[in-house]
This record gives structure tokens, sequence and C-alpha cells, in this order.
């Protein structure tokens, strides 16, 4: 367009000079001089007028351009909030539903022990119940359930993940222990874990998940994945004198699976421990097993402890982490270091005595992002999948051949 008008005042400066030899009489090259000098007037008043208006155009496109990344950026943050609104919910139905049905399910448990306590306090007052009722039912159902899973072999295995953060690749497994009645229902370990344990049959429930945990990651290497797993043993195990033996027979046919197979236990266990737990920790260490700590409730562990022990994973509640970490005056670990620990520096100093911290109970993404700003490595909660069963066709293929469960049930 430009060019246009330059044409245009070109002419211009021609037809001037023109006129100016025709009918003024003045000499071609003066004439030409002046139209020459006309034509670049008209031009530089062209150029003043116009470049003030093309300056303003492209600062108005530029703002144009600016709004529309400004809107872009807006409609990603917004999708990407949306997607994790949406998967948060998609987690907090499903706990809630798992939660309901588990919630029944310790009701009707709850009813028939109330049912048993009051046809005891009838018997004490000198009120028999009618003698046609089966007395192991009426004296600890969960029991007669427990032990009923163990003798047909309905102890299941789940499996639920430990993420790398932030790339939330799966890293580890916890397995996790699972009995089913004859109708296929579920028993929790809220349900079943203090039965067992004063009938001594907790034991033999840990050893047939540490019989399955083995051969998952027997499977697992076989198809080249480096996936540990964590498989918990209780203190109980840990102080049977007659029981760890059977244990610690089975482990060492697979001393080649320690760097893999990881024995977990509640922090506060361990803080407790005996003489004979802490001998018995020291012979799988000296196989090459390692330990985790799980539902720790404070930082204030001693690290160098943990270390000589064998300790090299401890998991931590999601939301009481960030809590502690946060808090300048708060807990801090046992450590070599005699000065104050910034909260962003715990896991460093963790992963100074060669151990891991761990995020679990981690239910939503904002606790996600929490985590994320003090470097824990790893993540585990249902943000990241809930406990499943390991296939049917699997649980065959990792069931224990007889001779092990003869063996066990020795000790029951």
């Amino acid at each position: 367009m430009k060019a246009v008008f330059f044409f245009l005042y070109l002419a211009f400066g021609a037809g001037a000079a023109y006129g100016a030899h025709t009918y003024l009489a003045q000499d071609w090259m003066i004439a030409g001089g002046g139209g020459a000098v006309l034509a670049l007037l008209l031009g530089q008043a062209h150029l003043f007028i116009f470049s003030g208006k093309d300056k303003g155009a492209e600062a108005r496109l530029d703002d144009v351009v600016s709004a529309q990344e400004s809107t872009s950026r807006r409609v990603n943050v917004l999708e990407a909030r949306t997607d994790a609104v949406e998967t948060t919910l998609k987690h907090e139905l499903t706990e809630r539903r798992d939660a309901l049905v588990a919630e029944m399910k310790q009701l009707e448990g709850l009813i028939e022990r109330l049912t048993v306590n009051v046809e005891s306090q009838k018997s004490a007052n000198g009120v028999h119940a009618p003698t046609s009722a089966p007395s192991l039912g009426r004296v600890d159902p969960i029991l007669r359930d427990v032990r009923g899973a163990l003798e047909d072999n309905r102890v299941d295995l789940h499996l639920q993940p430990v993420v790398s953060l932030p790339q939330r690749r799966v890293a580890f497994y916890e397995g996790l222990s699972r009995l089913r009645r004859e109708d296929g229902s579920l028993i929790m370990p809220g349900e079943f874990l203090d039965a067992a344990r004063r009938a001594r049959l907790l034991g033999m429930i840990e050893a047939l998940t540490l019989f399955r945990c083995v051969q998952i990651v027997r499977r697992l290497i076989d198809r080249d994945r480096r996936v540990g797993v964590f498989c918990n043993i209780s203190a109980a195990t840990l102080e049977d004198t007659k029981f760890f033996p059977f244990v610690l027979d089975f482990m060492s046919d697979y001393q080649s699976l320690s760097g893999a197979v990881i024995f977990e236990l509640p922090a506060d266990a361990f803080v407790q421990r005996s003489r004979e737990m802490r001998e018995n920790m020291d012979k799988l260490v000296g196989m090459g097993f390692r330990f985790s700590l799980d539902h720790a409730a404070s930082l204030d562990l001693d690290l160098p402890r943990l270390q000589d022990a064998g300790v090299r994973f401890v998991k931590f509640r999601g939301a009481d982490l960030i809590d502690q970490l946060r808090d300048a005056s708060g807990p801090r670990p046992t450590s070599s270091i005699m000065a104050q620990i910034k909260g962003e520096d715990v896991s460093a100093v963790f992963s100074r005595y060669g151990i891991t911290m761990i995020a679990e109970k981690l239910e939503d993404e904002a606790t996600v992002l929490e985590v994320l700003e003090y470097d824990i490595p790893f993540g585990q909660g249902h943000v990241f999948g809930s406990p499943r069963p390991i296939k049917s066709s699997l649980m065959q293929e990792t069931s224990p051949p007889q001779e092990f469960t003869q063996r066990m049930s020795a000790f029951g």
C-alpha cells in the first residue's frame, strides 16, 4: 500500500516539474529538481503521519497476542485442575464405598460379639443359653472364620503400588493379607488381626503371604522388572522362638531375592523391640534382607540406630509428615548433624544414612503437591492406586505346596 502512495507522489513531482517548465518557462534542471523535492516532501509527510498509526496497530496486535497466550495458559491450568479434581473424586468414591462395606462387616461382627456377651452375662446370672447353639461360633465367630480360611487356603494377596515422585512410576508393591470366608466375602485385617494374634495364628497368615510375595518377586524378576515388594511381618512372629526358625529356613532358600523382598513392621514395634526380636532381625539382615518401618508417627527417629538395624525405608502418613516438616521447631531426626535441620533438608538427611522416606496414605492431589515440595522420593496411597488382588490364575500359581502347608500347620 505504501508503494502506491510513493508512486502517486512521484507523479505529483513530475507534474509539477512539467508545469514549471511549460507555464513558468523554467529550465528543465530547475523544474526537475523542484519536482523531486516536492515528491520527497510528500513522502516524508506520509511517513510522519502514518508511522504513529502503524506503531499503535502493532502495539494493539502485541496486546491481542499476549492476551491470547494468557488465556491459553489459564485454560491449560483449568484443564489440569479439572483432571485432578475428577481423579480425586473417583478415588474418594471408591474409598468411601470400600469403607462402607468394611464398616458393615465390622458392624456385623460387633453384633455377633454383643450377642455372645449377652449370652455370657445370662449364663453368669444363672440364665443358660440353649445348648443347641454351636459353641465355637458363639465363642468367637471371627476366629472360626480365620481357622477356616487357613484350613482351606483362603489367604489372598493384595498388592498396592508404591511410586517414585514426581514421575509416578511403580517402584515397589506392598503385599497385604486378605482372608476370605466361605461365601467369598473378605475379612479385613482390622477384623482378624486381634483374633489371630490371640490364637497364635498370625505367623501362619504372614508365612502364607510371604510365600506368595516371594513367588510374585520371582516372576517380576523373570520379566526383568526391577520392582521390590514390601512384605509385612509382626513383632510376634519375630519374637516367636518356635515359628521364626521356620520363616528363617524358608527365606534362606531365597537369599538371591534379598534386594527385592523387604520386611515391613510397625515403627512403634521397632522402638519397643525385645532382645529376641533384635537378634532375629539381625539374622535376616545377615542374609541380605532389608527392613521398612510403617506408620511412623514422628520424624524424631534415631537414624544411626535404624541404619545399624538394617532399616532402609520409613513410611510416614502424608498429612502428618507435611505438618512436621512445615513446623520449623517440629521434631527432627537424630543424626550427626548438629545444626537445626530445615524441613526441605530432612529427606536428604535420611538418605545420608541410606534410609528412604515414603509418604503413605496419600488420598488427594493437593497432598501430593505438598509432599513434592520437600523432595520426598516415594509415595503410596489411593491417589496412586488402591490395594488390588492378584489375578486368580496367579493366585493358583503362587499357592504354597502341600509340603509347605504341612510344615506350617505343625505350629498351629
